[in-house]
């Protein structure tokens, strides 16, 4: 089992920035890729950002591209998300997901969660 713990959300003023971190710890041997995901009120959960373990090839959404930056530091096993330039859409829950297998899409593990608002 992996666990993952987010830190990092709040409330900041459109146009601000924020970092989101997200720690796995547990049996973290064999991660494929790590991804932020958000939900918002009254919404479905959508991808954001991911990121393959083994290379750092990123992805984004294209609503955050440009804006939002992924990293990882696989010694530590942490992800970070730096999000830049923020509007009231980016208001949500951010999730941290792990994805283990390769061979499939779903991610296997999620942490609980850490708010996001922008406030305009």
């Amino acid at each position: 089992q992996v666990q993952l713990a987010e830190s990092g959300g709040g409330l900041v003023q459109a146009g601000g920035s924020l970092r989101l971190s997200c720690a796995a710890s547990g049996r973290t041997f064999g991660i494929y890729e790590m991804g932020w995901f958000r939900q918002a009120p009254g919404k479905e959960r959508e991808f954001v950002a991911a990121i393959r373990w083994g290379s750092g090839t990123p992805s984004y959404a294209e609503s955050v591209k440009g804006r939002f930056t992924i990293s990882r530091d696989n010694a530590k096993n942490t992800m970070s998300l730096q999000m830049n330039s923020l509007r009231p859409d980016d208001t949500a829950v951010y999730y941290c997901a792990l994805r283990s297998n390769a061979y499939s899409s779903q991610y296997d593990s999620w942490g609980q969660g850490t708010q996001v608002t922008v406030s305009s």
